[in-house]
């Protein structure tokens, strides 16, 4: 793209409200352009807790109308997105002297099931926890409840929402960043930008929405609006699942300070999180876990998991994202502040911030509202009768795998699952260092999925970057089936090979490693 292009609608940020907004607005016939800066899902929307819930804690703090909604959206994701989003079981312990109790949160899941239309709840005696988690402290252990939610791979979620987005017309662009806002007698009217190769270009667009997540108040300050959000980054370790051998997600709350902290089996390793402190460092680096946080996590499983002795050297990896909160206040504790999201309109640049991961959907049609009254000839149908994804029947290439390997590759290839198998070199249909991703997954992302750089493929179109040791150092070598894979799929040099490597170890070691132990830390 160059010189200057028109659309109906310019969406800014590719994260997943973003990709939800291009989705639904292509879905209405508009003609659609999104950009993001650096790559698809680079912020919040690769680094949540990856769950798809409907949020019990909302609940206790009475907000029943968002509670209402994450459990339609939730439920909607389970049906329109098997193999990509997955029930997950929760397990709440009670003991004695300590919150939560079996009465309180017995009658919160009940509504939390009554608003779900569902009945997963139940409770457990004290023997029949110890076996639904054998390592879980018993002293002083009453019971435990269960109940259902669900979970998913958040930056593969982002990618199936742009393929949709794309099959039905809409232009996603990732590694474009805009530089400032057009307007034409002082309302917003499209944007000037310029890609990593330094080509510059201008969009003129009936409608311009600013979805940058944490990063929204920096764009509104171009039309003069003062900031509303509050950065808060919740983070998060990564332990293999033979050193946390957990089957579902255990909630426990922290002996320090009673917030909740979870721990459940993801994508073949256990994710522990998360921490909620206000983030002071620059939005544009690239977050990472503080030592002081490492030490809060680890004291919380070391409560809820004493015989299994786990310290910072078995942790495998760590993350930290960033959240856009719409801010009530410096005073309001992190954990109180709202979830959910608002839409503002100001000099014609809708903003859509804050939010959750599961309502997406929702957050898409009320900001296609706004954008409906910047259109009205478009008479834009904003209802949400429609599945979040288009149904998926495999074909002769998908049918000749196992059912679940089936499912899997659908949820996060949808439609193009069936041409991935059917072109895939057969060496290439295996999974790479034991866990779930196909070599021929990395080779098609290469070639099919905007990749960029060895990040995108390593932390985003796949986890393998979290899922494997150092990073998965292993696939860095120059006798790694990895570097014949991007030479030939994206043309790369030895010595940009060599450049992507540096630069990724440099990145692992920063945000996604262990960080030095302080003394003292505390979080």
């Amino acid at each position: 793209m160059s010189g200057e292009a028109s659309f109906d609608l310019l969406v800014i940020g590719g994260g997943i409200t973003g990709a939800g907004i291009a989705l639904e607005a292509a879905r209405r016939g508009l003609q659609v352009l999104l950009v993001e800066a650096r790559d698809f899902a680079w912020g919040t929307s690769s680094r949540s807790s990856k769950l798809v819930h409907g949020g019990l804690r909302y609940l206790r703090e009475g907000a029943i109308g968002l509670t209402r909604e994450s459990v339609r959206e939730r439920r909607h994701l389970l049906h329109d997105a098997p193999g990509l989003v997955e029930t997950q079981s929760f397990l709440v312990n009670h003991y004695a002297g300590r919150s939560p109790s079996r009465g309180l949160l017995g009658l919160g899941l009940t509504v939390y099931d009554w608003l779900g239309q569902q009945h997963t709840r139940a409770f457990h005696s004290a023997s029949a926890v110890g076996q639904l988690s054998p390592h879980t402290r018993t002293s002083g252990l009453l019971g435990g409840s269960t109940y259902l939610d669900a979970k998913t791979d958040d930056a593969r979620l982002v990618w199936r929402v742009l393929q949709e987005a794309r099959s039905l017309g809409a232009e996603v662009r990732n590694y474009v960043r805009v530089e400032r806002l057009l307007r034409h007698d002082g309302t917003v009217c499209g944007a000037e930008m310029v890609s990593e190769d330094g080509t510059r270009f201008s969009v003129q667009a009936s409608a311009v929405v600013n979805a940058t997540g944490v990063w929204a108040d920096g764009l509104r300050r171009d039309v003069g609006a003062a900031p509303c959000l509050r950065p808060l980054r919740g983070s998060h370790l990564v332990f293999p699942l033979w050193r946390l051998p957990v089957a579902q997600s255990i909630s426990l709350f922290h002996p320090r300070d009673g917030r909740p902290v979870f721990a459940f089996p993801w994508e073949g390793v256990a994710l522990v999180g998360t921490t909620d402190l206000d983030h002071r460092a620059a939005l544009d680096d690239e977050p990472g876990i503080t030592p002081a946080e490492v030490s809060y996590l680890l004291e919380a499983l070391r409560f809820a998991f004493p015989q299994l002795g786990l310290q910072r050297e078995h942790i495998l990896s760590t993350y930290a994202g960033v959240r856009p909160v719409v801010s009530s206040g410096p005073d309001v504790d992190p954990s109180k502040e709202t979830r959910d999201h608002i839409v503002l309109s100001e000099q014609g640049l809708i903003t859509v911030t804050g939010g959750k991961l599961t309502t997406f959907r929702a957050i898409a049609l009320d900001a296609l509202r706004h954008v409906a009254r910047l259109l009205p000839q478009r008479a834009l149908d904003t209802r949400t009768a429609r599945p979040i994804f288009v149904a998926v029947a495999p074909g002769p290439a998908l049918q000749g795998l196992p059912a679940p390997q089936q499912q899997r590759l659908i949820g996060r290839h949808g439609a193009w699952a069936e041409h991935l198998v059917a072109t895939a070199i057969p060496d290439e249909c295996q999974n790479v260092a034991g866990t779930s991703p196909w070599w021929a997954e990395l080779r098609w992302a290469a070639r099919h999925e905007a990749v960029h750089h060895l990040d995108d493929l390593l932390l985003r179109r796949t986890r393998l970057g979290l899922l494997l040791p150092q990073g998965a150092a292993e696939l860095l070598t120059d006798t790694s089936p990895l570097r014949a894979l991007m030479m030939s799929e994206l043309g790369w040099s030895d010595a940009r090979w060599q450049h992507e490597c540096t630069r990724y170890r440099a990145l692992i070691e920063r945000s996604y490693g262990v960080p030095a132990s302080e003394p003292g830390a505390s979080a």
